[in-house]
This record gives structure tokens, sequence and C-alpha cells, in this order.
């Protein structure tokens, strides 16, 4: 077991290459392997967790939305956090900050991850497991915002991101069947070694038409957990739709936060 790294939370004034270099610092203390006590098994069903004899896991969905200022510039972000325990929601909370800085590319967590600490001081509930909207070791440094995340709090974590910021799909990702994982691997792009297992192209749902297709999720560990773990939990928490059942909620919860505030 880590320990939790406040001393490694974004910090806005840094200069570009500072934060990189921080970015370099966490992924050396990250941990992208499987290390946490909780049970996996009825993480989206009580019934699986009550025939284990486990208490249900806690899983916590991240999510953002940006508020506007008068000129229409983006100058706030909203955090939305959901947690639900056997695939019932027990809590939602969110929190709103400035934003310091404009987005950069493989930034994101300097922008965003003050209202995610925040957000998630506000929770009660313990979590277990986080769940962002973005990438996790499938990053240039491998630093995501859930790997940033995860480590300063030392909480196991996952990276969820619609599109693959780098590394190399070791198949082709067009119109996979539902169920399909396709590894990424490093690439020049990324501060590790050619050929390492950042994570997994993740086919949780498809359309059953030879003329469209649902294109996969890219599913990385953060902290604290395997790539392998990371994608069969991230098909274990899909429903119906695309996004795992907490990211899916934390989004609609930031919408509707965000129109509760600009009403």
């Amino acid at each position: 077991m880590t320990q939790p790294r406040p001393d490694l939370a974004p910090d806005a004034a840094l200069s570009r290459e500072e934060m990189e270099d921080l970015q370099r610092e966490i992924a050396d203390v990250a941990v992208f392997e499987d290390d946490f006590s909780f049970d996996l098994g009825g993480l989206s069903n009580p019934l699986e967790a009550a025939a284990s004899g486990a208490e249900p896991s806690v899983v916590v969905g991240i999510d953002q939305s940006f508020l506007t200022n008068d000129e229409g510039d983006q100058d706030r972000a909203l955090s939305a956090v959901v947690a639900m325990r056997g695939g019932e929601v027990i809590e939602r909370v969110h929190a709103v900050t400035s934003l310091e800085i404009p987005y950069i590319p493989g930034l994101l967590s300097f922008r965003e991850g003050a209202p995610i600490l925040a957000a998630l001081e506000e929770l009660s509930a313990d979590p277990d497991l986080l769940l962002f909207d973005g990438s996790g070791r499938i990053h240039f440094r491998q630093a995501g915002i859930a790997t940033h995340m995860g480590v300063v709090r030392d909480v196991p974590s996952i990276g969820v991101a619609k599109s693959l910021l780098c590394g190399t799909p070791l198949e082709d990702t067009d119109d996979l069947p539902e169920g399909s994982l396709i590894g990424i691997e490093s690439n020049a792009r990324v501060d590790a070694p050619d050929g390492t297992l950042l994570g997994y192209a993740v086919q949780t749902r498809q359309y059953d038409s030879p003329n469209r297709y649902i294109n996969p999720l890219y599913v990385s560990p953060g902290h604290r957990v395997g790539p392998e773990t990371a994608a069969d939990v991230v098909l274990e928490l899909a429903s119906s739709y695309k996004l795992p059942e907490p990211v899916r909620l934390a989004d609609q919860y930031a919408n509707e936060a965000k129109k509760s505030l600009t009403e």
C-alpha cells in the first residue's frame, strides 16, 4: 500500500516544463498493477457481492462541465462525483472552482484537477475505486488525469477516454465486436520503453448493423490497478450505454448541476 501524495497536487502556477517534470515524478510513483484489498465481485450487482460474502465496493465516477463568464469564455470548472455501491447510487456531490490555465494537450489535470479534488473532499463515502472521464497511463508521460488524481489521493483509479491520446493499437479498432479488447502499446510519443502495455481499446457496446459502428473506449490504469483489471472493470460496469455507469451518471449529473447554476 502506498500513501497519499498531496505534495503532487496540480499547481497551475508552474511553468509548462515544471508541469511535465511533475508528471514524470507522478508516473514514477504510480502503481500500474493490481494493489487493492476490496473485492471486485459485485461491482454492478449487489446479489453477486452478497453471494461472495463481501461488502459491495464503492465505485466513484467523475466528470467535468464548464461555466462561462459574460464574455462567453470558460472561467470555471464544475466537477461532478457520483458514488455507487452494488450498482446503486449512494451519493452525488459537486464542486466549482476557477479555471486558471487554458486547455493544453497532455496537461488536463492541471486545468481540471483542483475542482476534482475539491469535489472528492465533499464526498462522505469512502471510495474503493475512482473512474475518470480521461486518460490514465495512456498519456505522453504516463500521467493522465486518472493517474495524477489517483496518486494524490492514493485510491485505485482508472482512466476511461473517448479518444486515443497516444500509443499504438496492436490491431485495427474499427467495427470491433462487443466485448473486444485491443492492447495499446507505447511508441515514440510516450515516455516509456517501446512495447509497454499502456491499456486497452475496450468495446463496451456495438450496433447490430453493417452500416454504422460505435468506437471503443480507451481504458488505462490510473493508479493501483493493472491494465487487464481496468479493462475488465469497465466492461463489467457498462450497462446499455457505451460509458461505464458511474462515469455516465457523473456526466449526467454534471449537466444537471450546471443547469441549476445557470438558470
